[in-house]
């Protein structure tokens, strides 16, 4: 069972998460009328963007108009709720955001910050972009990335057994084994 609007009809939220970053090329990006417009195309009702320390303040939307309902915050204790209502996520390179996302089964557009030095975020999005994980987009992108998107055709993620790994690493430390 979904979560529904307040007329029975199916919520289908978008989340955009910067993290405790400043990223305000991803929230404006997001904030334009052509990604919203896009977003609602796909079928999208809502879109709940965490801005984190940025500056730049997204226009609010009631969505009463025929368009995506938009609002925003800050920062939250948690955003596992916020990750779990949505039907797609649009977030930073971060890799806690990306594997929260992934271990969920949402649909992942992950957008990098190519204002980071040595930007080792954009190797791991790449990684799991070309391994059909999630979809990776630059700012000036996102709109593309989104109008060419088939969350169908993504690959569920399956993490990794580490048992493997910690008992050679106790075999070699001559930890007994368990």
């Amino acid at each position: 069972m979904g979560i529904a609007d307040g007329n029975g009809n199916p919520k289908r939220i978008v989340f955009v998460t910067v993290g405790t970053t400043l990223f305000d090329a991803l929230v404006r990006e997001v904030d334009t009328p052509e990604v919203k417009k896009e977003l609602y195309t796909k079928g999208y009702t809502h879109l709940l963007i965490q801005i984190g320390r940025g500056s730049y303040i997204p226009s609010r939307s009631s969505g009463e108009d025929g368009s995506l309902a938009v609002d925003y915050f800050t920062f939250s204790s948690s955003i596992a709720d916020s990750l779990r209502s949505a039907s797609l996520v649009i977030s930073h390179a971060g890799s806690g955001s990306i594997f929260e996302t992934l271990r969920l089964g949402k649909p992942l557009i992950v957008v990098v910050n190519e204002d980071l030095m040595d930007n080792h975020q954009e190797e791991l999005a790449e990684e799991l972009a070309d391994r059909e994980h999630l979809f990776c987009a630059r700012p000036q992108t996102l709109y593309k990335t989104i109008e060419d998107m088939n969350p169908d055709s993504l690959i569920p993620y399956t993490p990794g057994d580490a048992k493997p790994v910690a008992r050679l690493i106790n075999t070699f430390l001559g930890l007994p084994e368990e």
